[in-house]
């Protein structure tokens, strides 16, 4: 039976959503097509209608995961525009973002797994990281746009370590003082030339 486009359409957006949820959660590697296809009600070899491969919906998944991180976060700063860092880390560095890795940043949930793979989804993790760095060096302090700029790297590294070390330790405690900390280290009065 031949599915309409609009169908078509809205079963495509599914698997990407449902696949976006299932990588976050397992890893590219802990999630088969099958697992994914079957949460969507839908079956295996429909998969092939939409997606050439498992590797083609990876890279699609983590564009549009991406893609959906820098319009939110750039969401946050305009709505705070007289403390947009403080807003950004009051979203991304939360409990919420370490217990629900599934709706939570790709970045941290599929670091592991991209640092060992090459190729498109790669080149899509590094582009989406250093426009997350061009992001913060627009609200980081610093004097001159080089310092800034580093300030974005500093930044951008110490809120991803902190979520994923809080994640990773089962002590509820020490996973809320990596959160706490890093937070209160990145307060812009903290940094050199603020």
């Amino acid at each position: 039976m031949r599915v309409s486009r609009e169908k078509f359409a809205e079963n495509r957006q599914k698997i990407l959503e449902v696949a976006g949820v299932m990588f976050r959660e397992n890893g590219f590697d802990g999630v088969g097509v099958a697992d994914i296809m079957k949460a969507c009600g839908l079956t295996h070899g429909g998969f092939y209608g939409h997606f050439q491969s498992k590797e083609e919906l990876q890279l699609e998944v983590s564009r549009a995961l991406i893609a959906r991180v820098e319009v939110r976060w750039k969401a946050l700063i305009a709505d705070a525009p007289d403390r947009p860092l403080e807003a950004l880390l009051d979203h991304y560095v939360s409990w919420c973002s370490v217990d629900n890795p599934g709706s939570s940043c790709v970045f941290v949930a599929l670091m592991e797994e991209v640092s060992r793979s090459s190729g498109a989804v790669r080149e899509t993790f590094n582009d989406g990281l250093s426009t997350l760095v061009d992001i913060l060096a627009e609200i980081v302090p610093g004097e001159t746009p080089e310092e800034r700029r580093k300030n974005g790297f500093t930044t951008l590294s110490s809120m991803m370590g902190a979520v994923s070390l809080a994640r990773a330790v089962e002590n509820r405690d020490l996973a809320g003082q990596f959160l706490s900390t890093m937070r209160e280290k990145l307060a812009p009065a903290k940094f050199v030339g603020a």
